[in-house]
């Protein structure tokens, strides 16, 4: 282990030991601070930060579409890719002072595979069950990190299900790419019996509590799993706030949970379900979902807005929802980055 330094962030005036060899997002989780983040890997730029005091800073790999060199070269940092080799004051541009305070401890945990069944062609709703009675809490739209057998390396997904206490189970909905580290090993490999090693919680991706704004949630593919934990956690604690998910798919064959979304529909007497397909003619919406929220939104001055899939329907989906009147910062996204050269990671909105 380095020496240790004392990171201040401001305006929350939260102060941390941090370890030279630890980055300074890692170092606030392993104390149970929850700052705004994404992706982890410098490719998304939901942790940018500015340097207000001490500049002795230097940053693992990261992408330039997150931190452009002329940002860097007036103090904004990556908290994620950022080693501080001195005191330092850092100020946060991106926060909500109530889930930073929030934090759980971040665990690892091993997970053994109950169930990796197909709901679409290529996408796989994956059951683990927690091994010895590990107690793994999270917040209701939070995600892990699992570690892929046989390497060093790890890909993050979204629980679906609200919580483990009684289960001892996590649920996931996970893409399969034909060229994915994990996925594919999912669809060919992965069987009931196998264990496999997790960390976490991480993600801000949680709920808010405005019982007065009304929710929007725009999703696609594997976005489905946080957005769907979101819905079925107000069921569970009668949250009855005015809702719609829109869920964009290319075919009738690529929507999933359907029954359970039309049962919530039921449960949740303000919410409904807006399902479109971009390359199948059908009953219902057709066309991009972006194209589907402008026609049927309408204004949403006072809405809070959830949004989770492909990196290219959350760029088109974020600034469509503040033209429509959502407040920018009431406007959170969950992006899927690419886990190749982060210098060939496409922008963050």
């Amino acid at each position: 282990m380095g020496d240790k330094h004392v990171v201040r962030f401001e305006p929350v005036g939260i102060e941390i030991e941090v370890d030279e060899e630890q980055d300074v997002l890692r170092a606030a989780f392993n104390q149970g601070i929850m700052l705004m983040h994404g992706c982890k890997e410098g490719q998304c730029s939901s942790c940018k930060s500015f340097l207000l005091e001490g500049d002795d800073v230097e940053l693992d790999k990261y992408s330039t579409f997150a931190l452009p060199d002329f940002e860097r070269e007036e103090g904004f940092t990556l908290l994620c890719r950022a080693h501080v080799y001195e005191d330092v004051t850092i100020e946060l541009l991106n926060f909500d002072e109530e889930i930073i305070r929030s934090g759980l401890p971040i665990l690892e945990a091993v997970a053994e595979v109950e169930a990796n069944t197909p709901v679409t062609h290529d996408m796989r709703h994956l059951v683990l069950r927690l091994v010895d009675g590990q107690d793994f809490k999270f917040f209701p739209g939070q995600y892990v990190d699992i570690t892929v057998p046989g390497t060093d390396e790890v890909r993050s997904f979204s629980m679906a299900n609200t919580s483990a206490r009684e289960s001892g189970q996590l649920e996931f909905i996970i893409k399969v790419y034909p060229d994915g580290l994990f996925s594919h090993f999912l669809d060919t490999k992965l069987r009931p019996g196998d264990r496999l090693d997790l960390t976490g919680p991480f993600g801000v991706f949680t709920l808010r509590d405005a019982p007065d704004s009304d929710l929007v949630f725009v999703g696609g593919g594997a976005g489905m799993a946080p957005i769907l934990c979101l819905l079925r956690s107000m069921a569970e604690r009668g949250i009855d706030r005015k809702a719609v998910y829109y869920y964009g798919a290319r075919r009738r064959g690529d929507l999933c949970f359907e029954d359970e979304l039309r049962a919530l529909e039921q449960q949740l007497p303000n919410f409904r379900y807006v399902p479109a397909l971009s390359e199948d003619e059908w009953e219902g919406e057709t066309g991009l979902i972006t194209d589907v929220v402008a026609k049927l939104a309408g204004d949403l001055p006072k809405a809070h807005a959830y949004v989770c899939g492909p990196p290219p329907m959350v760029e088109a989906a974020v600034p469509l929802l503040t033209r429509l009147g959502v407040p920018e910062k009431h406007v959170y996204w969950d992006k899927f980055t690419t886990t190749g050269d982060p210098e060939k990671a496409p922008p963050a909105p």
